[in-house]
């Protein structure tokens, strides 16, 4: 969290990384454990997963909230202390990001779907590989959110230009290691996810896609994280909608012309749009990056 080994912050946040990570490992053992009852025994199918899954997350929430609880009083002395109308803006703005950025991974599913049901297990398998793995950048992007967001905030624009800077370098490395162990572990590991030799072949010709996007979705989880520490939300959110209407038409045009293949060509373009529209608030110094003209200027 870039808390220094002699910070007075350093048992907080480790408590923080603690509870967090104790409580994910609740949940996903739920999961699991809930998985094979509500499917297998209760006969429920998919529905059974999807309620498993719900249920995990319901349980990692109350768990958060009851320690929340513990140490905070979640109620204002005054209904006008808790800014309505500032948590309501900024939440439709993120609503409307993450609206955009699911419209995309589910018009991407449905294309696979049409392909017949062996190209969709295998697009689905691919896909929760190419997310999972991916969303471990999250890590580094909640870390340079708050020490953007603490730096800005006192000023130190000097701290946040090298917080920034040091996440996303951190992020490209990440994304490097992650395509490596995706790569192999797809190519050699695949048979863990089927049987069928129809859906291994899919999922060899996803493997370059979602091995080799791997350092540019590491870089676009951790502009997300820089940019809402500088509380840019508008652009986050404006910015993945055209980002959207332009994937929306690649994936509808693409799927029909190269099929499976289509499909994460338009999925690539989709999360390369992402990375450039990070690169271009930062690279332009505008909006809460203004402080960076100075020092991008010769």
């Amino acid at each position: 969290m870039g808390v220094k080994s002699g910070s007075a912050m350093l048992n907080p946040a480790r408590k923080y990384l603690t509870l967090r990570a104790s409580t994910t490992v609740i949940g996903d053992l739920t999961n699991i454990i809930l998985d094979p009852i509500f499917i297998f025994v209760c006969r429920w199918g998919v529905s059974g997963a999807a309620i498993a899954h719900v249920l995990s997350q319901y349980l990692i929430s109350v768990i958060l909230l009851w320690r929340l609880m513990k140490k905070v009083d979640l109620l204002p002395p005054s209904v006008r202390d808790l800014q309505f109308s500032r948590f309501l803006k900024n939440g439709f703005l993120l609503l409307a990001r993450v609206i955009a950025a699911t419209i995309c991974v589910t018009l991407a599913a449905s294309r696979a779907a049409r392909l017949g049901s062996t190209a969709m297990a295998a697009f689905q398998i691919c896909l929760q590989v190419w997310l999972t793995s991916s969303l471990l950048a999250d890590g580094l992007a909640v870390a340079g959110q708050a020490i953007i967001a603490c730096a800005i905030a006192d000023k130190d624009y000097q701290k946040a230009t090298a917080a920034a800077t040091r996440v996303l370098q951190m992020s490209f490395i990440l994304g490097l290691g992650l395509a490596v162990v995706v790569g192999l572990g797809l190519h050699f590991g695949d048979i863990i996810f089927s049987k069928d030799l129809n859906v291994l072949h899919f999922i060899a010709i996803g493997i370059p896609f979602v091995a080799g996007t791997q350092p540019i979705n590491a870089i676009a989880f951790v502009f997300d994280g820089v940019n809402f520490g500088a509380s840019d939300f508008a652009y986050s959110s404006y910015s993945m909608v055209l980002v959207a209407v332009a994937s929306i038409a690649a994936i509808v045009v693409l799927s029909k012309t190269g099929g499976f293949v289509g499909i994460w060509v338009a999925l690539t373009i989709f999360m390369g749009l992402r990375t450039f529209a990070g690169v271009l608030r930062m690279g332009t110094g505008t909006g809460p990056w203004r402080f960076l003209r100075g020092r991008l200027l010769p």
